[in-house]
């Protein structure tokens, strides 16, 4: 892997990426104002007949509208939890109601529906259903990267890597390429040991065929894994010496739906054992319609993390996006907004080798939140300008040729995004596992966070070099998290989280209205607070892990719109209730394509 400096050639491709990068934020800037005058219009109409809670807000205004008589024998997608493995006669039963079954997803005691809008008040007052959500559509979201991380110390420490590790990439499926082959020769065994395809779209003339047809799983792979052998060792991932389970969710334009993850989620757990998977990279996301709890693509990665599988995740790129005045804060899309997965922000380099200078990416998605007020992301890695691993045939090649690399037959490519940053941080759990393979996920997790380099500026500018636009990044934790990923300051290091379950959930930010002061909340309601990392003893207190940014039990920034007033408008974006139009405007039902969170990006200088 290596990231571009500012000049010559590679510098023309970042153009181009920025170029494309301002194309969308045009087209998300519209559907932004579009579902802003959704929200306007929804406000003045009459509100939604009170259904149950088991139907989310979503699907109860479909069925209200149905209700009024306008759109019922609508189809839509939806994933239905029940209270228990549902039997085949639960699913005959809305399959009598016009009903398609998808994917049986019994990781989460769910099944996918395609079903008429008129079936859901069928759901509304059925006892064996628990929860009702929209299965939504989702998309993917080097010298200079292995230095920044450290990566070389690691490899002279003695770990790249290990054959009993497995990591399974959910993506849009992994090319056999060389760089997968016996690192030695370039080819011989192949490192990519399985194939499996959920979206329904891998094959050729009738036949299922291995293939990643749109490029972004086989540059996330050539991240973790590649071995570098078609470069002579430039372009080589942080782990070559790992095994990959490519679990395809994704089609030819990166698209895919939660029903899709979620069911290669749960095949990644049945192939714990037979093919070694610790770990799952999830370079994908949507964004938020409900709480992590009831979230079905929450619950499938939570199953993997209780599984003693480590789950990492993109943040989401919709850092750019100012909502009100919000400055891109609660953009984190999801299943990165769980507590107790690791969610990965993205860094960029600055042409240097040295990481002093990196700054964060101002398209890197921010927390808290969207809903729970969740501090995210956990922890941030250079995602900036990534080169990889390319797909010569695959879309992302067709539409971004100038991306190649010049040199080396168009074998590798370079991309920017969350989705780049994500195997970074998964490469390096690799690593770590291969020191010690008992470490809990939730061990590994803390030991990530609190090794993290925790040395940034105050604020950075990074101007858009298509547009001019420029955008303030605050360096808090809800921007980096924790820090930088440090490999070798976290291979060195031996301090032990507990061996609990959710010993290191993600924590809680709370607005206290009376006194104006932002704190963090340890655990949940399932997990006590005492059994958090994040509490106020050594080797894990608060201090130690998010370094001296917090101070006490209140968090000390003043200058972002996060720590601004009550009365600002960019503050009750990030705090408003769930009911707030401003959640609407950017998660909300009416915004037509919010999903693209981690499409490849420009990168920025």
């Amino acid at each position: 892997m290596e990231r571009t400096g500012k000049t010559g050639k590679l510098a023309n491709r970042n153009q181009r990426h920025s170029a494309a990068w301002g194309r969308r934020l045009a087209v998300l800037v519209l559907l932004l104002v579009a579902d802003m005058a959704f929200a306007q219009e929804f406000d003045r109409a009459e509100r939604p007949v009170q259904l149950s809670p088991r139907i989310t807000a979503e699907l109860n205004h479909e069925l209200s509208q149905a209700r009024q008589g306008l759109g019922g024998h609508k189809n839509v997608k939806v994933i239905v939890q029940y209270n228990e493995s549902p039997k085949p006669e639960t699913l005959a039963r809305l399959q009598n109601r016009g009903g398609r079954l998808g994917h049986k997803l019994d990781l989460i005691k769910s099944a996918a529906f395609t079903v008429p809008v008129n079936a859901l008040a069928a759901l509304e007052n059925d006892p064996e259903v628990a929860h009702v959500s929209v299965d939504h559509p989702l998309q993917a979201m080097d010298q200079y990267t292995n230095s920044a991380i450290n990566v070389s110390a690691a490899w002279n420490a003695g770990y790249s890597g290990s054959s009993a590790i497995g990591v399974a990439v959910i993506d849009s499926g992994i090319n056999n390429n060389a760089d997968f082959f016996t690192p030695t020769t370039g080819s011989g065994f192949v490192r990519v040991r399985y194939h499996q395809d959920f979206s329904g779209t891998a094959y050729y003339m009738g036949t299922p065929m291995v293939a990643d047809n749109y490029g972004h799983g086989t540059h996330v792979a050539g991240i973790i894994a590649g071995s570098g052998y078609s470069s002579g060792g430039l372009y080589t991932g942080v782990a070559p010496g790992v095994y990959l389970i490519d679990l395809r969710a994704l089609d030819q334009n990166g698209n895919g739906t939660d029903s899709n993850v979620i069911a290669a989620i749960q095949q990644a757990i049945s192939l714990k054992t037979s093919q070694n998977v610790k770990i799952i990279n999830l370079s994908l996301g949507r964004g938020i319609y409900e709480s992590y709890a009831n979230d079905p693509l929450c619950q499938a990665v939570e199953s993997a993390w209780k599984n003693g599988i480590v789950v990492i995740v993109a943040a989401g790129n919709y850092g750019r996006i100012s909502v009100n005045g919000s400055n891109g804060y609660s953009t984190v899309t999801a299943p990165g907004n769980d507590p107790f997965v690791i969610t990965v922000g993205a860094m960029k380099s600055m042409g240097t080798l040295t990481r002093t200078d990196d700054q964060i990416a101002s398209y890197s998605s921010k927390g808290p939140t969207m809903y729970d007020h969740v501090v995210k992301p956990d922890i941030v890695a250079p995602g900036n300008s990534v080169i990889s691993i390319s797909d010569t045939h695959g879309t992302l090649a067709s539409i971004f040729p100038g991306n190649f690399v010049s040199g080396y037959s168009n074998n590798y490519m370079t991309l920017s995004g969350t989705s780049m940053a994500t195997p970074a941080v998964t490469g390096a759990v690799a690593l770590l596992l291969q020191k010690n393979q008992n470490l809990t996920p939730d061990q590994v997790k803390a030991r990530l966070m609190k090794t993290a380099y925790k040395t940034f500026p105050t604020s950075s500018v990074a101007t858009d070099p298509t547009t001019l636009q420029t955008y303030t990044s605050y360096y808090d934790l809800f921007t980096v998290g924790a820090g930088y990923l440090d490999i070798a300051a976290a291979l060195a290091n031996n301090d032990q989280a507990p061996n609990k379950l959710g010993a290191a959930l993600s924590p809680t930010a709370v607005y206290n209205s009376s006194t104006g002061k932002v704190t963090l909340a340890n655990g949940n309601a399932t997990v006590a607070s005492n059994s958090v990392v994040w509490g106020t003893s050594a080797p894990f207190g608060t201090s130690v892990v998010w370094g001296t940014n917090v101070a006490g039990s209140s968090v000390v920034w003043g200058t972002s719109v996060v720590w601004g007033t009550s009365s600002s408008t960019g503050f009750s974006v990030v705090w408003g209730s769930t009911s707030d139009a401003d959640t609407s405007v950017v998660w909300g039902t009416a915004l037509t394509s919010p999903d693209a969170a981690l499409v490849p990006i420009a990168g920025e200088q």
